[in-house]
């Protein structure tokens, strides 16, 4: 379905939407008046995939190759795609934290293509899952359900949390409300951050770890919370995954590639650890992926962003950022 608004206003630019979430459709709807007058719309309410079921980028490319502002959710763009788009697309938004992932910031710079970025619309919804994978590995509410509907009486023991150790790696805002959260849930508080928030250390009773190697040493439950850049990339190899206690809990809601190629998988292969994992490289997880075939590891496809407020919020942001650029102003802008 293709939703389009003022398009016989050819003296306006062209703004696309060349591919929603489903539920995505509907808050985007509701804002498309923010272009009235300022520029005409064309949304695309599918997610176009090839024959494999990944993204087909050369459908992406057609639908924005028009635009002067792309506004776009979980599009990758290759360097190729960057350069077809630039003769006419001078700003693209992207939905979501972590663009450098998506997009190569300095080509689209080079380029003269802006690209605006959406920040802490999912900090609670992220910070949630992430407590929500640690629920799932030690009360296990969703593997008992599934058993009791094929079972006749599945009994398991499980875990309580109350007063073990959750370290955190990273302390920006997705980190800062899980501290919230596990320190309701009677959890103590480890946390490496390279800019410490001494209010919130002292609110939280909060002990600072002086390395990252502590906090895997340590904790009883780790959780990720970095950004990914050139520094952080790999940061998390076999030697820190070493540190981990038998019975250790790792979550990763962040950035699949802040652990090193394979380590993960063989660390977890030794079964006295589990994991919980929001993130995966490459996404979608293939098929044949080994971390698929392992029991000592929650796996979940990339949702934790996904909830009702977090996309709103998203959409806020993207739509804010393309008419501030349409009218000269300057919203989120990473380059």
């Amino acid at each position: 379905m293709v939703i389009e608004i003022d398009m016989e206003r050819t003296e306006l630019p062209l703004a696309v939407i060349p591919s929603c979430f489903p539920s995505m459709v509907e808050p985007f709807r509701r804002r498309l008046d923010a272009f009235s007058g300022l520029a005409r719309v064309r949304m695309y309410t599918d997610m176009p995939a090839d024959a494999d079921g990944r993204a087909d980028d050369a459908e992406l490319v057609r639908r924005m190759e028009p635009a002067t502002v792309a506004l776009t959710t979980g599009v990758h763009f290759s360097d190729a795609m960057l350069a077809q788009l630039a003769p006419t697309t001078r700003c693209i938004t992207f939905g979501g934290t972590g663009v450098a992932n998506f997009v190569d910031v300095d080509e689209a710079r080079r380029l003269g293509i802006r690209v605006c970025n959406a920040v802490h619309y999912g900090d609670n919804a992220v910070a949630e899952h992430a407590i929500a994978l640690l629920f799932e590995i030690t009360h296990r509410a969703g593997t008992l359900n599934a058993r009791m509907h094929t079972e006749p009486w599945p009994g398991e023991d499980i875990t309580e949390i109350g007063g073990m150790t959750m370290g955190l790696v990273g302390f920006g805002g997705i980190g800062h409300r899980v501290a919230e959260l596990a320190h309701g849930l009677g959890m103590n508080l480890l946390v490496w951050a390279r800019h410490p928030d001494r209010d919130a250390y002292e609110r939280l009773g909060i002990q600072a770890a002086p390395t990252i190697d502590d906090v895997f040493a340590d904790a009883d439950v780790v959780s990720l919370h970095l950004a990914l850049n050139d520094a952080t990339r790999g940061i998390i190899g076999p030697e820190r995954l070493d540190l981990l206690k038998p019975g250790a809990i790792l979550i990763n809601t962040a950035r699949a590639e802040l652990i090193r190629p394979g380590a993960l998988e063989d660390r977890l292969r030794r079964g006295d650890i589990h994991a919980g994992l929001d993130v995966f490289a490459p996404e979608p997880l293939p098929a044949d992926d080994p971390l698929r075939d392992l029991d000592n590891v929650i796996l979940t496809p990339h949702v934790a962003w996904r909830s009702d407020r977090a996309l709103a919020g998203i959409v806020d942001q993207c739509v804010t950022a393309a008419t501030s650029y349409l009218t000269g102003g300057s919203y989120n802008v990473v380059a």
